[in-house]
């Protein structure tokens, strides 16, 4: 940027650091959504329970599904991040 641009664009810095900081909230946000660990615990935990004795058979293969659909959706979302410039 030059000196001119600089200085008629002074006044909105703050909404330009705004918006920064915005969007490393989001980015942040969708980081701690699309991690894969938590689910990947959930689903040993899941089997634990079951072979406790904790769940029967039925609700371990819905929770199951439920949670191989999240990681499907979380690698979809990965792989589309991947191929974004």
């Amino acid at each position: 940027m030059g000196l001119v641009t600089t200085i008629l664009t002074l006044p909105l810095a703050p909404v330009r650091g705004s918006v920064w900081v915005l969007e490393q909230v989001v980015q942040a946000a969708e980081d701690e959504y699309y991690d894969p660990e938590p689910v990947r615990a959930r689903l040993a935990q899941l089997e634990q329970d079951l072979n406790n004795g904790l769940i029967d058979a039925d609700e371990f293969d819905r929770c199951e599904d439920e949670l191989l659909d999240r990681l499907d959706a979380i690698e979809e979302y990965r792989q589309s991040k991947r191929s974004t410039p």
